[in-house]
């Protein structure tokens, strides 16, 4: 039998099992870039307006971190605001598909199982690779399509979609070396995210120190961004130049994290990492003895992943918020519109509070998702046959994130407010205005959550693709999307995001707030009851 033997069935049955999660990633983040390019197409009408913001991200090294410059041209501008943000999505897609089908499989049995018929060593890993990497193509081919769709140029369409694909092929490789680090598929992807994490800031870093060019119109990363793989995929510079030699040393680095994987994999046991568990406690805590402290320890290692970034995004935005006084053309048209107010910095101010809110919902649905996880990789049989009800366990999850919730946004608040008084004075008015209006963005993120527990009550097998798709939506509706892309008003009345008062820019009103919290409590009772009436889906 050879090493390989088997891989051919293994990956039909991946695709089957992945067929909608997988699918719902691709066609969600196609929707993100098409979303995104039109709506930089009609915030961008004339070439200088094109040129005033592309000079403007250039100039400013806070707003580098984001985004590197490559000449002017619509195309170019739409992938500095937006390449980070779908090269991340892609990594994460691309991490979660390939320990789903390799470390997860092993914890849950379905590995050995598999085993026990004709298959070869490294199957299980073949498999899951060109799942995955079969994804990136898909997703590489559908975002230059997104974009060709909003009439920017072929070649520069087809490089952008390129830069992202290859950066989750490569974290698919990363992802396979992780898988055989760790025992268990939260740890292999928690050691993945951090690799991610490390990536996103040496080639933000990378852009900070950089230079721009005598024409104040394209930058030059410094030596830290040529480290990372999302920095590669800058490098590739979509629509300034488009730079495809650069796939060799994704092609390469990829290859090396595949043969470093298929090393590893014959150096451990089925069902261990190569990284030794550590071991409890005799005795657990009194707070672990009841199910909230027992949720509370397993959201743990995400939340504290969460805080980080929340307070250092918060810091960030805050440090550049003196720069949003010179803002002009169609930056300072959206950054108005979106804070409903002529007042620049306020303006400012909310709408990054509201792109805060959305972020915070994306730690909601992943929060509640847990449960499902619990329930069909078996922990949750164990739990319940203490005297815990399915309700006062589905709570404890509840209570416990929508108190993370509330957490992250303060710490947002508070690092935003602080860098802000820093560079515009008058510290302890703006940490009171920011407190205030990040903690207005709760209930947008309360409703989200609701439906994820509906969804877990009454689709259980479905949960997790209606949750992110109810999210995506509630992104593209909303304010931050919505109006650029000229959608109705009752289309965009769908979004929990639209009726969030837009606080520190408007005074808040307790009707839409009330209403947000009634709904997001109605969907909540909804599941929970149906939770309660429903079979379990345990593993056999």
């Amino acid at each position: 039998m050879r090493a390989l033997t088997g891989t051919a069935t293994l990956t039909r049955l991946a695709l089957r099992r992945d067929r909608v999660g997988l699918s719902a990633w691709i066609l969600g983040l196609s929707a993100l870039m098409a979303g995104l390019t039109a709506m930089t197409v009609s915030a961008l009408p004339t070439e200088a307006d094109v040129i005033h913001e592309t000079e403007f991200m250039a100039g400013n090294p806070a707003m580098r971190m984001f985004g590197l410059a490559s000449g002017a041209s619509v195309g170019g501008y739409a992938m500095i605001r937006n390449y980070l943000t779908l090269a991340v999505l892609a990594a994460l897609m691309s991490v979660f598909a390939m320990v789903r089908h390799t470390r997860q499989s092993e914890a849950t049995g379905r590995a050995e199982l598999v085993g026990a018929a004709v298959v070869g060593r490294y199957s299980t890993l073949a498999a899951a690779v060109v799942v995955t990497i079969g994804a990136n193509f898909v997703l590489a081919a559908l975002l230059a399509m997104a974009m060709l769709v909003n009439g920017q140029p072929a070649s520069g369409s087809l490089t952008a979609g390129a830069a992202v694909g290859a950066v989750g092929i490569v974290f698919a490789g990363v992802a396979a070396v992780t898988a055989q680090m760790s025992s268990s598929s939260r740890g292999a992807n928690g050691l993945a995210a951090a690799v991610l994490g490390v990536a996103f800031l040496l080639s933000g870093a990378g852009n900070m120190l950089g230079s721009v060019d005598g024409g104040g119109l394209r930058v030059v990363s410094a030596w830290p961004a040529w480290l990372s793989p999302i920095g590669w995929g800058q490098q590739m510079r979509p629509f300034g130049g488009d730079h495809w030699w650069l796939l060799g040393l994704f092609a390469a680095f990829f290859f090396v994290l595949l043969g470093t994987a298929g090393l590893l994999a014959t150096r451990r046991d089925i069902g261990r990492g190569l990284l030794a568990e550590r071991r409890g406690p005799a005795t657990a805590a009194p707070g672990l003895l009841g199910p909230l402290g027992l949720a509370r320890r397993l959201q743990r290692g995400p939340f504290l992943g969460w805080a980080v970034g929340m307070l250092a995004f918060g810091v960030a935005w805050g440090a550049i918020s003196d720069a949003t006084q010179d803002m002009q053309g169609a930056a300072l048209d959206w950054y108005t519109r979106m804070g409903g107010t002529d007042q620049v910095v306020d303006a400012y101010f909310t709408s990054i509070m509201a792109m805060a809110g959305m972020g915070i919902a994306v730690f909601t649905v992943q929060m509640l998702l847990r449960m499902r996880a619990e329930e069909s990789d078996g922990p949750l049989e164990a739990v319940l046959a203490a005297a815990v009800s399915r309700p006062r366990w589905a709570m404890s999850y509840v209570l416990n994130t929508w108190l993370g919730a509330v957490a992250l946004l303060l710490l947002f608040a508070v690092g935003m407010g602080l860098a802000a008084g820093q560079v515009l004075g008058d510290t302890p008015a703006q940490l009171r205005a920011l407190t205030g209006a990040a903690l207005v963005q709760l209930p947008g993120s309360m409703v989200i959550g609701g439906a994820v527990i509906a969804a877990t009550g009454l689709l259980p097998r479905w949960a997790a693709p209606v949750s992110w798709t109810v999210l995506l939506g509630s992104v593209l509706l909303g304010p931050l999307f919505g109006p650029s892309l000229d959608l109705p008003q009752w289309a965009q009345n769908l979004s929990p995001f639209t009726p969030i008062p837009k606080a520190p820019a408007a005074d808040v009103t307790a009707t839409p707030v009330a209403a947000l919290v009634a709904v997001s409590v109605i969907l909540a009772v909804v599941g929970t009851v149906s939770l309660r009436r429903r079979d379990l889906t345990l593993p056999a």
